[in-house]
């Protein structure tokens, strides 16, 4: 960059000397000249030579005012290059002021305004010709004054997409993405809507992939995020998103969107971003969906859990409250088990809530959770083999906490109906279920395993359940 910079500022010294050499050399042979000249047959054919002399004097110093308006005075204050269109405006403008009063100065018989007032129709005829030039003069103009987008900045105008490579009066130069120069004139431009992408700035892309229903949308989402983050050209500065898009016909659309450090270069980066999710969800064991269609003919029963029988069976055996029950009867509650997958995040259970059922946690872990002065505070959290919400399920008594997912959790409900069954074919298991509920409550609310509860405590909680279930 230093180097640059050394190289225009020789060259403006180079310039600056030339122009100054030439316009002394001009002097010189314009007093030399017009001696020459002078004397009585001097007429204002003889004023040629001054008016050329003058001009190209007036000429070296415009370029010389253009030169150090532009290259030192703007770029030092600005710290950018000036626009093309605005440096050809200035020259057009005070060299034909200086042709102006130079011309009225030599002849000054001449009445320019005459002229001028006399060539009006001349000007409208021009003006007609030159309507299009002129559309697309003024449209640059307007697109300097307004500054919408700077050389180097990513645009979108119509049909074009490309890189800003320079701004005339007649036309935006665009470099496209196949390296081809395109030139949008002015005027059509003026008329577009203009998508700008600068150059110095973070700028997003969306990228689009989509996945089978049974694959984890947490799982998916940490997978490809972290995939992402460490892509070429993808800016460190913001976390990339992933999130759900759409729930489709046979899939699970996504959409990922991130931040690129250098926008130009947004077509490689997509590419290496979906090359990125391919290979982050072939090792995951997530599958890309395509195009499927489940037909139901009849459905009789609820939703099948999300595991084997015998899984389950066994999951049920651990949990202490079907101590009681035979490996036929945990077959069986198994069959009437409804497997749920829960997000982050997401609550289970609300306090207050009417309910039948109670939970096992199957995977994942929950949060137990109790208003405090108005907020949420955890008193518990529930791993593999935990169970909540018994007391709703024996006795149907309302929730009396939250219950929220930390992690993505999977929870096996058992549900009224089921229990229902079990009592009915085995009346003695209420009596062992209500005993082994009693010495849990008693185990959490006094603080030792080894204090027994009392029969009238368990024989109050054998007629909760025997009224709840309508047994005698």
């Amino acid at each position: 960059m230093a180097a640059t910079n050394s190289i225009k500022r020789n060259r403006f010294l180079v310039f600056l000397f030339a122009t100054v050499t030439a316009a002394l050399a001009l002097y010189l042979f314009y007093v030399f000249f017009s001696n020459r000249l002078e004397g009585p047959d001097a007429n204002d054919n003889f004023r040629i030579p001054d008016l050329i002399l003058w001009g190209l004097l007036a000429y070296s110093g415009v370029r010389l005012a253009n030169a150090a308006i532009f290259d030192f005075l703007f770029r030092l204050r600005r710290g950018y290059e000036a626009p093309t269109l605005l440096r050809n405006i200035f020259t057009l403008v005070v060299f034909a002021v200086l042709f102006a009063l130079i011309f009225s100065r030599i002849y000054t018989k001449v009445n320019l305004g005459a002229i001028f007032t006399t060539s009006a129709i001349f000007g409208v005829i021009i003006g007609l010709a030159l309507q299009d030039t002129l559309g697309n003069f003024f449209a640059g103009i307007s697109l300097h004054a307004d500054r919408p987008f700077q050389v180097g900045d990513v645009i979108v105008v119509g049909s074009h997409v490309g890189v800003v490579q320079g701004i005339t009066w007649r036309a935006i130069k665009l470099r496209t993405f196949q390296n081809h120069i395109v030139l949008v004139s002015n005027s059509i431009a003026a008329k577009e809507a203009i998508e700008v992408s600068p150059r110095d700035n973070l700028n997003a892309r969306l990228v689009y992939f989509s996945t089978i229903y049974t694959d984890s949308p947490a799982k998916t989402i940490h997978i490809v995020r972290e995939a992402v983050r460490d892509a070429d050209n993808v800016s460190d500065k913001i976390d990339p998103i992933v999130r759900i898009r759409a729930l489709g016909d046979s899939s699970v659309e996504w959409e990922i969107k991130y931040w690129l450090d250098d926008y130009a270069k947004y077509n490689d980066t997509d590419a290496l971003v979906r090359q990125r999710v391919w290979y982050a969800l072939r090792r995951n064991g997530l599958s890309f969906a395509f195009p499927t269609r489940t037909l139901y003919v009849e459905r009789r029963v609820p939703a099948r859990p999300v595991t084997a029988e015998d899984q389950i069976a066994d999951r049920l055996s651990a949990v202490d409250v079907f101590s009681p029950l035979s490996t036929d009867e945990l077959r069986q509650l198994a069959k009437a088990t409804a497997g749920h997958v829960f997000a982050p995040g997401e609550t289970l259970i609300r306090a207050g809530d009417e309910g039948s059922s109670m939970f096992v946690v199957h995977s994942g872990r929950v949060a137990v959770q109790v208003a405090d002065r108005g907020s949420p505070r955890t008193v518990a959290e529930l791993t593999e083999g935990n169970f909540f919400g018994e007391m709703a399920l024996f006795t149907g008594e309302p929730r009396t906490a939250n219950v929220v997912a930390v992690e993505e959790t999977e929870v096996l409900e058992i549900g009224h109906a089921a229990m229902k069954y079990l009592f009915q074919t085995n009346p003695g298991l209420a009596e062992s279920i209500s005993w082994t509920i009693t010495e849990r409550q008693a185990a959490l609310t006094r603080g030792s395993d080894t204090d027994q509860p009392s029969l009238h405590e368990q024989g109050g909680l054998l007629s909760s359940i025997k009224r709840f279930f309508g047994l005698r």
